[in-house]
């Protein structure tokens, strides 16, 4: 007999993606204080990994992927315990469209291209910038790590 369904952890996908040297980013605000996200999102019931993450960078930034390998593998569990993400990130490759110039999706407030060696000035969240640069000098070679559990204050 299967287990009843619960309010477990939900899953969330994203990609670091390099567009020429740059990484994309998606800019979000909250408390009037802007922070950033690697594209992605949640994985709908149904939803492979691979297709919720080309859905979701498709929607925040215009761009087609191919998804590659899972680099960086978290938790995101507030303090209560009243909320509890499961981060998957991946490597993706952008194979086609154009950045869009205004996001569709109504959460992002930009889409954002740095230099890397800048990621760990920038507020990301969850707070993975370390392991994110680590991925990328190493060409995305190195197996993906779990960091256990991350939390940003608001």
């Amino acid at each position: 007999m299967a287990a009843p369904a619960s309010d477990g952890p939900r899953v969330r996908v994203a990609a670091v993606i390099l567009v020429g040297d740059k990484l994309l980013l998606v800019r979000q605000r909250a408390g009037g204080e802007p922070y950033y996200l690697l594209p992605g999102g949640g994985v709908d019931r149904g939803e492979t990994l691979e297709q919720a993450l080309r859905r979701e960078v498709r929607e925040e930034t215009g761009l087609e992927c191919r998804v590659g390998e899972p680099v960086i593998i978290n938790d995101t569990i507030a303090p209560g315990g009243e909320r509890h993400l499961v981060n998957i990130t991946f490597h993706a490759e952008v194979i086609g469209d154009t950045l869009l110039a205004h996001p569709v999706d109504r959460t992002v407030e930009g889409i954002e291209l740095i230099e890397p060696s800048t990621l760990e000035g920038l507020d990301l969240r969850p707070p993975i910038s370390s392991a994110v640069l680590a991925s990328i000098e190493s060409g995305f070679k190195t197996p993906a790590r779990y960091l256990g559990p991350l939390w940003t204050e608001e």
